[in-house]
């Protein structure tokens, strides 16, 4: 799993909020690599579940209830983890689209043709691959070109006599032989795979040096509508503001990150309403198509309102009633997740 914080993130921390990542498309997120845990409970004992079985049906499977909790029921102080051999062939390519529904396709045709060797695909809107090259210190697009969007794809195995590259080449022509994509570049060595994923993983510090950056998390099962409507909005409300997209879309997560002039929002007031009312947009247009709020980032402190609002009731009795069972006392991160 490739991951923005790697180099100095935690695998506690990973499992409490569940994590996700470059690699969820072909692994999944932690809730699906963990196999055991041991937690402190709010009460100082340890429930200790370091099984490592992958079939376990004896009831509850309580291992879950501490996966993406944030650290309000408990802290975790072990893990069993499902481990995958480290892949040893691999190529990468950057490619440009004309709409989201044809990366979907493009996707589905990847799959098809390459089965779960698809190690990572990934999609970025024009005005990102922009802002990273613009503020990204030497950062360039390997295509010159006006596209409208562009995937980022990784195919990857241990197979000694597999030819990554030479499969990845047959792959994207045959696709753009359907027109689901209009150009390419295939990475011909690791230096350039790794200059193409530095414009992925530099998206969150070129925004920032772009202006004021406002970035959601949401997860749709419909990504074209959910990108249209929701940029339609936040275009109407918030003239002169950049909106860029990227995401994991093989699993519907699509970051829209809104970012405005610091010349015009100038103070912490005007910045945190322009905020709430971005956040709100985003939110209202990913409930309105069954998605969620938060696919990967949680809810912490910032979204607890939000939550509320967008939550089912149903869903908060229950986590509430869950809360109350392990830590009556709110001892465990208070204020995250629930409201004091």
């Amino acid at each position: 799993m490739q991951l923005g914080s790697v180099g100095s993130c935690q695998a506690g921390r990973l499992i409490s909020t569940n994590a996700g990542g470059t690699g969820v498309l072909r692994y999944g997120n932690m809730r699906q690599l963990v196999l055991g845990l041991e937690v402190v409970l709010p009460d100082g004992r340890v429930w200790t579940g370091m099984q490592a079985l992958r079939k376990d049906n004896t009831g509850y499977d309580l291992k879950q209830l501490f996966i993406g909790a944030e650290g309000t029921l408990g802290i975790i102080t072990g893990a069993v983890l499902k481990l995958f051999p480290r892949l040893t062939r691999s190529a990468t390519a950057m490619v440009t689209i004309d709409d989201v529904a044809k990366a979907i396709a493009l996707l589905h045709h990847m799959q098809a043709s390459v089965g779960n060797r698809v190690e990572a695909f990934e999609i970025m809107s024009k005005s990102q691959i922009d802002t990273v090259c613009r503020y990204g210190n030497g950062l360039k697009n390997p295509l010159a070109s006006d596209a409208r969007w562009y995937a980022l794809i990784e195919i990857a195995d241990s197979d000694p006599d597999w030819d990554a590259g030479a499969q990845l080449e047959r792959c994207l022509a045959a696709a753009a032989e359907k027109k689901l994509l209009s150009d390419a570049v295939v990475a011909s060595d690791l230096a350039k795979a790794e200059a193409i994923w530095a414009l992925r993983h530099n998206v969150s510090e070129t925004n920032q040096h772009a202006g004021f950056t406002i970035s959601n998390d949401t997860a749709v099962p419909r990504v074209p509508e959910f990108i249209a409507t929701v940029e339609a909005r936040l275009s109407g409300a918030f003239k002169g503001a950049v909106i860029n997209h990227v995401g994991h879309i093989g699993d519907g997560n699509v970051h829209v990150v809104v970012v405005l002039s610091r010349h015009v929002y100038t103070t912490p007031a005007a910045c945190e309403v322009a905020a709430a009312e971005i956040n709100l947009i985003v939110h209202e247009e990913s409930v309105a198509l069954d998605g969620s709020i938060s696919a990967e980032h949680g809810i912490g402190k910032m979204h607890v309102d939000r939550l509320e609002r967008f939550k089912p009731p149903l869903d908060l009795e229950l986590m509430r009633a869950m809360k109350a069972v392990f830590d009556p006392n709110g001892l465990m991160n208070p204020g995250n997740i629930f409201k004091r």
